[in-house]
């Protein structure tokens, strides 16, 4: 139940006014004492024509005697409105109706890795929020399409591939017993170092790119060979983390028609040359730094296959929507990007660039030419280890192996997940692993814990009979009650805003108060059946919330902590 819609809905019929109108003005006031909700009635009284008094005192006397409102008070020129919780706690407790399908489709494109070494924490926040993003418009009703763009072709590629040419001695991931992106990974930051010694290296990758889009069959034969064994590692990765792409698009296979798209419209006149000979996009109506969309040398960039990848998503999806997970740094390119998308009136749906903020570590910024990455793998293993010591301290009796290490990765994985989605993804943040493992405070872990504690209750109570909800009384049911109610209205939220920080935000919350609930309310030895078994379901209600939120960010629920 989505109280604030309900809400909405029954104001607007008792002031003849549209939902979006009450909707706009309603606030959550900022000490419950004051009531769920509240109307500042002074900002309807143009519109009305009426004193805003008036208009407080006549909606108050028209919603009292609905069964959703426990008490309509006029104060003022304010409404304020207090839910009837004995009827939200049956609403939530008795089922819950299923969204309904919107028959839209929406494409999220999301990680889109270089293919020259291997994910690193940057990545991680990346797959985080797409993953999110994605599970929550699919809650919505929503058809999602998990959208990932290899970058697999550039001088970026070239680079681990000469080094590899060079000083690879036919080597490979299976002779060195390392995994796959991590052995490319390793010949990008040794050609960084050489070319430090060596400038012309730099000239050398220009030119193995020319000869990789010339077709050269021999660099096409190293670049396949490298192009897989990057791709295996980051699959590896992926399924770890739980993520599964419906689309694999390879930069590749878009950049030579995206060169035809340049071409094209250069004859038309639509792209000009620069002084260089570079071919661009003329951006200052758009009051945007012109882009470059092809080199003088014939060679593709980013923008290049870009154009062609948002008119191939149209022709395959024709999505309502296509979502861009990118970090800031390319913001000028998205929005250059979008404005030579709009000057081409390519047919491509609506776009919106999903930007993300930096993410650093305590000792500063990871730069993964100089070798100093965190790559996401070792970012894992590591927090999964502290997990494994976190678990043993905690309990006496053994895990199998097997089970420990299922365990410790959940949490992990939660631990990380959390903490870089608690977070406005706008912000830069500084991701600290010991932190976020903690069982304590704002951590994944803490929510998980939270959920084990409810499913004890749960497991050691049994079924639960007839509740009497009349005696829903103390403050600390009651605000459990109320918080359940505005899960739909903060996954919508999330939704509007692309936002998952909402959602998490909520589930700490959320985990607060039913935390407060446990210490407070005895659910098991509860003072009769009817107050036992109210409090059953509202254990019960709580977990399966707390669990489909878990869900929505991408986290795992565990039986133990």
């Amino acid at each position: 139940m989505d109280t604030k819609s309900e809400v909405v809905k029954l104001l607007a019929r008792a002031s003849n006014l549209k939902e979006s109108e009450v909707s706009e003005i309603l606030e959550v006031p900022p000490n419950p004492e004051l009531g769920d909700y509240a109307l500042p009635c002074f900002r309807l009284a143009a519109k009305l024509k009426k004193d805003p008094k008036i208009i407080a005192k006549e909606i108050s006397n028209k919603i009292n005697s609905n069964k959703l409102v426990k008490e309509a008070k006029a104060v003022g020129p304010y409404l304020n409105i207090f839910l009837n919780e004995v009827m939200l706690a049956q609403q939530i407790m008795e089922g819950r109706p299923k969204q309904k399908k919107k028959n839209k489709t929406i494409v999220i494109e999301f990680i889109s890795p270089n293919t020259n070494k291997p994910l690193h924490l940057g990545h991680l926040r990346n797959a985080a929020l797409g993953d999110s993003v994605s599970r929550i418009f699919e809650a919505l009703g929503y058809k999602i399409v998990r959208a990932c763009l290899n970058s697999d072709r550039g001088v970026h590629i070239c680079k681990s591939m000469l080094a590899y040419e060079r000083w690879g001695d036919n080597k490979t991931p299976a002779s060195e017993k390392i995994k796959s992106d991590h052995f490319v990974g390793d010949y990008y930051v040794l050609f960084a170092k050489r070319a430090a010694e060596n400038p012309k290296l730099e000239e050398e990758a220009q030119e193995m790119l020319q000869k990789w889009e010339a077709g050269d069959k021999k660099t096409r034969a190293l670049w396949k060979k490298m192009d897989g064994w990057a791709k295996a590692g980051f699959s590896e990765t992926y399924k770890t983390l739980g993520i599964k792409f419906g689309k694999f698009y390879n930069e590749s296979e878009n950049y030579d028609i995206g060169k035809d798209i340049v071409l094209q419209n250069y004859e038309k006149g639509i792209f000009v040359k620069d002084e260089k000979g570079n071919i661009i996009a003329d951006l200052s109506k758009y009051n945007l730094p012109n882009k470059v969309v092809l080199r003088a040398d014939g060679t593709a960039v980013y923008v290049t296959q870009d154009l062609y990848l948002a008119e191939r998503k149209w022709s395959e999806f024709r999505p309502a929507k296509s979502i861009y997970v990118v970090a800031s740094e390319q913001n000028l390119h998205f929005q250059q990007l979008f404005a030579i998308l709009d000057i081409l009136n390519s047919k491509i749906g609506d776009v919106y660039h999903l930007s993300y903020g930096m993410v650093y570590l305590p000792e500063g910024r990871m730069k993964s030419r100089e070798g100093t990455v965190v790559d996401a793998d070792d970012l894992i293993e590591n927090v999964k280890d502290a997990a494994k010591l976190e678990i043993e301290a905690r309990h006496d009796h053994e895990f199998s192996d097997k089970k420990m290490d299922g365990l410790a990765m959940k949490i992990a994985l939660g631990a990380i997940k959390y903490y870089l989605l608690k977070f406005d993804a706008k912000s830069s943040i500084t991701f600290d692993p010991k932190k976020s493992i903690s069982l304590e405070g704002d951590t994944g872990p803490y929510l998980q814990y939270a959920l084990v504690r409810a499913k004890k209750i749960i497991e050691k109570a049994g079924k639960a009979g007839k509740a009497d909800y009349k005696l829903l009384k103390t403050k600390e049911e009651v605000a459990l009650v109320k918080k359940i109610t505005n899960f739909s209205a903060a996954v919508e939220k999330s939704a509007q805003q692309y936002s998952p920080h909402i959602l998490a935000i909520y589930c700490r919350e959320l985990s607060d108060l039913f935390n407060s609930f446990y210490e407070a309310c005895p659910v098991i030895a509860a003072e009769s059946e009817g107050l036992r078994n109210m409090r059953l379901k509202l254990v019960q209600a709580f977990a399966q919330v707390l669990r489909n939120a878990l869900f929505l960010l991408g986290i795992d629920e565990v039986d133990v902590m």
